[in-house]
């Protein structure tokens, strides 16, 4: 029987099994959590929307502003919380529907690795006991640099799974800060008497920049999920909380036309502030990967040198 080769197959269940088990106990408060922000923001979606069909409709409130002349600006501005409160309702069900699916996935997965880690300790015992008989002067050294290899082994796929979520949010942000380059662009010109054509262009660029955000507020989400298993320092684990919420930020107050312009610089400048805390992860995600890399190597070559005097 070939044990390392069955040993590393098991091994690798086994820290999948873990790994599952950690995605899961972060994922089921997140789902909680969202499901009670959807719910508050279905409620003010309903209000929103309730408060600009009583003024298209026939209430004693439009009658009011309608006497004082003031029902265009009253019933725009009842528009725009509606339509705000509904992209925000929008944006958060989408984010608890990706956490339901990757909860649903992981305990999927987890069935299926039922048992594993009995079977690991099974035959590392059986292994134990054939080198002893074998091997019997190296024998724990040997285990001992054996199971050394495989923890680094799976510290290396833990950094790589989070190096790759936060590649994907990395390219995101930068698609983002591309359509809020153009919509800038766009907005300038319409400033200076640009017409309808740059105006439907400048809100054309900011509806793909919308939908990005909503995209990256998922990526970002599954990066600090991938980074649970990482061990970074305490104050890079700040920030992720922190660019998390870029979303909320982009939702708010992006809908008045007098405003746009100056909310897209402060987009600008959020969305550069969170490319450079992703960019500030990887780099240290790279580093560490490096790092692994290297002692890893280390230790087959010992081990090597072990097995060869043996």
């Amino acid at each position: 029987m070939d044990y390392n080769k069955e040993l590393e197959r098991l091994r690798a269940q086994t820290d999948r099994k873990l790994h599952l088990q950690s995605i899961l106990e972060n994922l089921l408060p997140q789902k909680k959590a969202l499901a009670a922000q959807v719910q508050d923001l279905d409620k003010k979606r309903q209000k929103e929307q309730a408060d600009v069909e009583r003024l298209e409709g026939r209430s004693l409130s439009a009658f009011f502003y309608g006497v004082i002349g003031r029902m265009d600006e009253k019933l725009s501005k009842e528009r725009e919380e509606a339509y705000a409160a509904a992209v925000k309702y929008d944006a958060a069900m989408r984010e608890l529907e990706s956490v339901e699916y990757d909860i649903r996935h992981a305990k999927e997965e987890l069935d299926s690795l039922q048992g594993c880690d009995a079977a690991y300790s099974r035959l590392l015992e059986e292994k134990a006991v054939c080198m002893k008989e074998t091997v019997p002067a190296r024998a724990s050294e040997i285990l001992k640099l054996e199971d050394q290899i495989s923890r680094l082994e799976r510290e290396k796929k833990e950094i790589t799974e989070a190096v790759s979520a936060g590649k994907m949010a990395q390219s995101t942000v930068n698609q983002i800060l591309s359509s809020l380059s153009s919509a800038e662009s766009w907005g300038r010109w319409d400033l200076v008497g640009g017409g309808m054509f740059s105006a439907m262009a400048k809100h054309g660029h900011l509806d793909e920049a919308q939908e990005k955000v909503e995209k990256l507020q998922v990526e970002l989400r599954r990066f600090r999920t991938e980074l649970l298993d990482v061990e970074i320092q305490s104050d890079m684990q700040i920030h992720i909380d922190g660019f998390l919420r870029f979303a909320d930020f982009f939702f708010d107050g992006l809908f008045a036309d007098w405003a746009v312009l100056d909310r897209i610089n402060q987009s600008q400048t959020r969305a550069e502030e969170t490319k450079r805390q992703i960019e500030a992860l990887l780099c240290r995600l790279g580093a560490m990967l490096d790092k692994t890399e290297q002692e890893q190597e280390k230790l087959k070559e010992s081990l090597n040198e072990m097995i060869f005097k043996a």
